[in-house]
């Protein structure tokens, strides 16, 4: 189930994720598997750094307040899934796939989400450093009061990606293909790299003026006077 968020006009709005999850089972501990099944546990304040569910799937789960420092998840599916205060350096989430999931209020460091599929994602609150999504695909997905510090986005999909009262700061879109996103709800924008990948972006005339300098400088245009 998912809600399309507002979009303007001449932009597709992103559809937001409706996470409704049911009855859930604590989480009984000992520790994560590869290619793991773990379907509606409630992993509460669980120290899962370190740990290696590589290939795992995670349907119908609630994350909360646990520790992904270093916790190895590539090729995992999370589906259907909240993840809350959640923190940690370097979680490994390569080539995972993200459907349907709300991330409330995370910590991280370092994430690795390279050659990922994200799909109705909504990215919450909280902060995230060097958030690595290099050729992911992201389709409905909006990061909303969020503070995003040098993303990098290169090679990457994004369609239908909003960005709301969020900070975006040294964002990296080489070689990024973007379509139906929208920039004009970011409290701060600064993009590094891949100024121009901006066809299929919206923003706002405000933002356009913070980049102008950029801009002339990316095409060369000496501005005198």
């Amino acid at each position: 189930m998912a809600r399309r968020a507002a979009g303007g006009t001449g932009v597709k709005g992103a559809r937001r994720p409706e996470v409704r999850l049911p009855e859930l089972e604590p989480y009984g501990g000992g520790g994560l598997e590869p290619d793991g099944d773990y379907d509606g546990l409630d992993f509460r304040e669980a120290d899962l750094a370190g740990q290696d569910g590589s290939g795992a799937r995670f349907m119908d789960c609630a994350l909360t307040g646990c520790a992904l420092e270093a916790t190895r998840l590539r090729h995992a599916r999370v589906l259907d899934c909240t993840l809350t205060a959640v923190r940690g350096v370097g979680t490994d989430l390569a080539e995972a796939t993200l459907r349907d999931v709300e991330l409330t209020d995370a910590r991280l460091g370092g994430p690795q989400l390279h050659g990922a599929v994200l799909e109705r994602v909504l990215i919450r609150g909280g902060k995230i450093d060097y958030l690595n999504l290099r050729t992911a695909r992201l389709r409905d997905v909006v990061f909303e009061g969020c503070v995003l510090v040098e993303p990098d986005f290169g090679g990457a999909r994004l369609e239908r990606v909003e960005f709301v009262d969020c900070v975006l700061k040294g964002a990296d879109l080489h070689a990024a293909t973007l379509t139906d996103v929208d920039l004009r709800g970011a409290a701060s924008l600064e993009i590094s790299r891949g100024l121009d990948r901006l066809s299929g972006v919206v923003i706002s005339t405000a933002q356009l003026l913070d980049l102008a300098p950029v801009l002339a400088a990316q095409w060369g245009i000496r501005v005198e006077g």
